[in-house]
């Protein structure tokens, strides 16, 4: 470590020199803005498990149930802001020209910071799609299910093309991972010079094995995380602590300014 950085010289002359850079974020950096993670274990939901909230067996036999469940936590999205780690990397963005945003959250808190062209490796809860036709439908404005009404099937979302159900734009448990964002996703860490894995965990794949991959093809690693993870013993180098605190220190190395 050097000076007063809270990190290497190494990664300092990587921000410096704007070197192409692949960033991947998870579910640590959104519960800085109050997101609660998946596996919530309070309140009316704790009760079940994620896989009967969470995939399309689950949706098929109480789709009612699903919507509900997803239709909480758009609204603790909705309710909350992002962060100085979502703006940093937004600013970021507007000054490398070869800055990839790959996420594994699904609550759009990147794009309302201003980041564009994020691949969303598990889609976006502000999203649904018809489970018929595939249509999709952008920033759904639903009607909120629960607060003492006695909703029915009939009060479900439903698509505009050809009226059958809409579901969350999410991968579900037992779902394949959009392939063209995988790609897109798995290219960018093999060309980067730079990779940061920020606020995941390093245990559920295949996005854990983007920054494995980034290694393997020569880039420096850094880890960001309050707490050791599965990918700390083979990273290039680990930062302690949380993203919206660190981050804009990684930042004000390009341009001298922080954020808020």
């Amino acid at each position: 470590m050097s000076g007063d950085w809270p990190f290497s010289q190494r990664l300092r002359n990587l921000i410096l020199s704007k070197a192409s850079i692949c960033i991947l974020t998870g579910a640590g950096v959104s519960a800085e803005s109050g997101v609660p993670t998946f596996r919530e274990k309070d309140g009316l939901w704790a009760k079940f498990k994620p896989e009967e909230l969470a995939s399309m067996d689950a949706f098929m036999s109480n789709p009612l149930r699903v919507w509900e469940w997803y239709q909480h936590r758009l609204k603790v999205i909705r309710e909350v802001e992002p962060n100085a780690g979502h703006k940093a990397l937004a600013q970021w963005q507007k000054v490398v020209p070869g800055f990839t945003l790959v996420t594994q959250n699904v609550d759009g808190l990147h794009q309302r910071a201003g980041s564009t062209n994020v691949l969303e490796l598990h889609g976006n809860i502000n999203r649904s799609y018809c489970i018929s036709c595939h249509h999709v439908v952008d920033q759904i404005e639903l009607k909120l299910l629960g607060d003492g009404a006695h909703p029915t099937r009939e009060d479900l979302p439903k698509c505009p093309e050809c009226q059958d159900l809409l579901r969350p734009d999410v991968v579900w448990f037992g779902e394949m991972l959009p392939g063209d964002i995988l790609r897109a996703s798995d290219q960018a860490a093999r060309r980067c010079d730079l990779f940061l894995t920020i606020g995941t965990m390093g245990v559920v794949f295949p996005a854990a094995g983007l920054p494995l991959s980034a290694l393997q093809a020569g880039a420096y690693v850094v880890e960001i995380n309050p707490d050791e993870t599965e990918l700390s013993p083979y990273v290039s180098e680990s930062l302690r602590g949380p993203a919206g605190h660190l981050l804009p220190q990684l930042l004000q190395q390009l341009h001298g300014s922080t954020i808020n």
